[in-house]
């Protein structure tokens, strides 16, 4: 696994990570980096290193040295592509990690001193740190990173949340908001031509002599593929299981004829290729991640696709996480009717309505607690229905719209686990002091936290199996601010699917029309369902009594089995409940056989 982690103290560090490379100005080691993206700059008591893909050349690093010395920390997160800056001027040291939080960051407190990391798992297993039952809990339950703020999934070890920075100095560590909790606002139409901008450079950041493929399905993932496709050979592959019911096959088909530099393979996968095969069949081949993903579910699927176009030393472009910054869902329609705009509330629910074939005061229905609510009062009432008995299950998109849903996975724990879940959110609710603007900001941004932790596994995926660098674009900061700048009534508009992105690439000759103007978005309920049927013996299995859930009372193991039955009686089911609990297991197992990750100092690293 990759991470990054460095120390601050008044003595010298007593550890170093194995295998790890010493940047002696910075006090810190790179562990699994290659050389080409760790990049230093040095001057007169200032330094600064960008770890990952970063866009920055030279004279821009030479250049953001001045901006250490300054303390102008969000100068320094505003170079194309996705990385991690560590900068020290000084006595001073921040450790910046990026608005998606792909390159996370925690920190424990020492005898001495200050240890961060970009790994929860390394730090705690310096300490031998148990995992937070309650964190875990409350990742499960509601899928909301950053509900319990700085609590990681460790005990004792802190997190840094998006938007902000680590900051040490000899009096004292705290975390830095860098980011503003609410952008300016820009229409689609003046939005567009930033968000062309900010996506050209971010698949350039990455376009640096190394082989490239790419995922070609839906609209985001096609529009990376014609973007590395200017500069760039790209073997394209789309996934044409016969489980499948969409159009992906014939729009990458048709893209792939009329772009130049685009080769074009179609994977079926075979049998395996289902979701939870590898979770259940070949476990141990699962390499080790800092979090619970969502990957490990659809492991077998990723191997297919990557095994036929992926080149060792290679980077493959996917468009995951673009739907959380051009599209949004439509918990903005509660900030309309709380901040009275109930003219635009109407027209938009009605589009929703008659999307989804449901009645408008259905919709206004299911927004309308949270349109008289905020995440305060939400995390209070969070808190009641975890110490009420658990709810009988319904779709989740029956239940009415919240600042912090709760899933099937909280009716799932035991009441040992719900009540001190419940005293989490109340405590949590209590220290809230910087209350988010609106539902659909707060939303967003915790969807993005959230991909970008699953894509972290899949990227650890890629790296164990293929040697090859995964690229998401759609979460690095550039365009998260240049997209977020529209109003989610804007990119959530019912009457018109991805505005934004269409706005952006007509007339640039870059995009075919073809697929600007496609309206259609495929999906993998075929292939859910016929993984959870072969499979659904091993899940038992899996998360059945003996699973480290049960023994942490986060899993009642009946709850499983009624689902598994509903699967296989073709019922509707909470599927994404059962994803949620299947990560969990497997990240809870893993931990059991995790590395080794330090060694004692043969000699003293420099102080802080």
């Amino acid at each position: 696994m990759r991470w990054s982690t460095g120390w601050y103290g008044r003595q010298l560090a007593c550890w170093r990570p194995r295998q790890g490379r010493l940047l002696a100005d910075l006090a810190m080691w790179q562990c699994g980096w290659p050389a080409g993206q760790v990049r230093t700059a040095t001057g007169r008591n200032v330094s600064l290193a960008v770890i990952g893909d970063c866009g920055a050349d030279d004279e821009h690093l030479d250049s953001g040295l001045a901006a250490v010395t300054n303390q102008d920390w969000p100068s320094l997160t505003k170079w194309p592509g996705s990385y991690l800056v560590v900068a020290r001027t000084g006595a001073t040291l921040a450790v910046i990690g990026d608005l998606s939080t792909q390159h996370p960051v925690y920190w424990c407190s020492a005898e001495s001193g200050l240890w961060w990391s970009t790994s929860a798992i390394a730090l705690a297993s310096m300490k031998s740190l148990p995992v937070d039952r309650v964190s875990l809990a409350a990742r499960l339950a509601c899928a909301q990173p950053e509900v319990l703020g700085s609590r990681s999934l460790f005990e004792g070890v802190h997190r840094v949340p998006s938007g902000h920075l680590l900051l040490v100095n000899p009096d004292r560590a705290s975390t830095i908001r860098y980011e503003p909790s609410k952008y300016p606002v820009h229409s689609v139409q003046d939005a567009a031509s930033k968000v062309r901008v900010s996506l050209e450079d971010a698949v350039d950041a990455r376009l640096d002599g190394r082989p490239v493929s790419a995922d070609l399905a839906g609209l985001d993932s096609t529009t990376l593929v014609c973007l590395a496709a200017r500069r760039n050979p790209v073997h394209a592959v789309t996934f044409a299981n016969r489980r499948l019911r969409d159009d992906d096959e014939y729009y990458a088909t048709r893209t792939a004829r009329a772009v130049g530099s685009v080769r074009h393979t179609l994977v079926e996968g075979g049998p395996s290729a289902v979701y939870y095969h590898a979770c259940c069949i070949d476990l141990e081949s699962l390499p080790l991640t800092d979090a619970p993903h969502a990957y490990v579910v659809t492991a077998s699927i990723k191997r297919a696709v990557l095994g036929a176009v992926a080149v060792p030393g290679g980077v493959h472009f996917t468009g995951s996480a673009g739907d959380g910054v051009l599209a949004t869902g439509s918990a903005y329609l509660a900030d309309l009717v709380r901040t009275r705009r109930y003219g635009l509330a109407l027209r938009h629910m009605l589009g929703h309505a008659r999307l989804r074939s449901r009645s408008p005061w259905r919709v206004l229905r299911q927004h309308w607690p949270a349109a008289h609510g905020d995440l305060r009062r939400a995390w209070h009432a969070c808190a009641r229905d975890l110490r009420s008995p658990p709810r009988p299950w319904e779709p989740q998109a029956a239940r009415p719209v919240s600042w912090t849903p709760l899933l099937a996975t909280a009716d799932w724990m035991g009441r040992r686990a719900r009540a001190d879940l419940a005293d989490a959110f109340d405590e949590a609710a209590e220290g809230l002091t910087d209350s988010p603007p609106s539902l659909a900001d707060w939303s967003d941004r915790q969807h993005l936290v959230d991909i970008a932790g699953d894509i972290a596994g899949w990227r650890e995926l890629a790296l164990h199996d293929h040697g090859v660098e995964l690229a998401a674009p759609f979460l690095d900061n550039g365009v998260i601010r240049a997209c977020l700048t529209v109003p989610a009534e804007q990119r959530g508009s019912p009457d018109q699917y991805k505005r934004l992105l269409t706005n952006a690439f007509s007339g640039a000759e870059i995009v075919p029309d073809f697929v600007l103007n496609r309206h259609t978005k495929g999906g993998f309920d075929g292939v859910s369902y016929g993984g959870l049927v072969s499979h659904a013996e091993g899940l038992r299995r899996l998360l059945g009594s003996s699973s480290c859930l049960a023994d942490l009372g986060l899993l009642t193991p009946g709850h499983v089995t009624d689902t598994l039955g509903r699967a296989v009686t073709g019922l509707p089911l909470a599927a994404g409940a059962l994803h949620l609990v299947t990560a969990a297991e497997v990240w809870l197992r893993q931990l059991d056989t995790a590395q080794s990750w330090w060694e004692r100092m043969p000699h003293a690293a420099p102080a802080g």
